[in-house]
């Protein structure tokens, strides 16, 4: 009898020590502070509405990208918050008429959010704002995207993600809208 004393105890003990650690992982403060953090948030907010871009659309890309930690570097080289390659860094610079670039910019958190914006924008341009589109050009190339609009046939207005033929690409575009999603809700406000 004993036994079975100590066991309903120590049952209801797990749950209710379950149900806390439920409510304090999905509060709006853990989830800010340790799963959704919005760091250069003057930066983003800036760039955002300079290039016309959603401010909780770049705050997914970083998040994705590098999970808001300035000094990422990816195995295949593409540096800083918004994993920007250095060419494609370098490609930029040229667009927005910066003569002094330097590779190492890219590891300023204001330059790579800059740069990064004004390259959202651009896909957003071209690409008629479809988010889906801009998302898998971001991270599987423009060319890539134009050539699947011309294989299968996608318009400007696809929003079919599981169509995307690259699975890194796919879940990457997932990971952002969901990102920007999460974002709005908890930043939004």
């Amino acid at each position: 009898m004993r036994i079975r004393t100590w066991l309903r105890v120590l049952v209801v003990g797990l749950l209710f020590a379950t149900m806390g650690a439920y409510a304090v992982f999905t509060s709006e403060g853990f989830q800010k502070k340790y799963m959704y953090p919005f760091l250069y948030q003057e930066a983003v907010y800036t760039y955002a509405l300079e290039r016309d871009i959603d401010p909780f659309l770049i705050a997914g890309v970083i998040r994705t990208e590098s999970k808001f930690i300035n000094g990422a570097q990816s195995p295949k080289g593409a540096l800083g918050l918004m994993q920007i390659m250095p060419e494609t860094g370098r490609w930029i610079a040229e667009q927005l008429g910066e003569k002094d670039y330097m590779t190492a910019d890219l590891s300023d958190p204001d330059r790579n959010i800059r740069f990064g914006s004004w390259y959202l924008a651009s896909l957003k341009k071209e690409f008629g704002g479809n988010e889906v589109l801009i998302l898998a050009a971001y991270n599987g190339g423009r060319g890539n995207v134009k050539q699947w609009m011309e294989r299968y046939g996608w318009t400007k207005d696809f929003d079919d993600i599981q169509q995307i033929p690259f699975k890194e690409t796919r879940e990457y575009v997932e990971k952002v809208i969901y990102s920007k999603n999460r974002y709005r809700e908890l930043y939004g406000k």
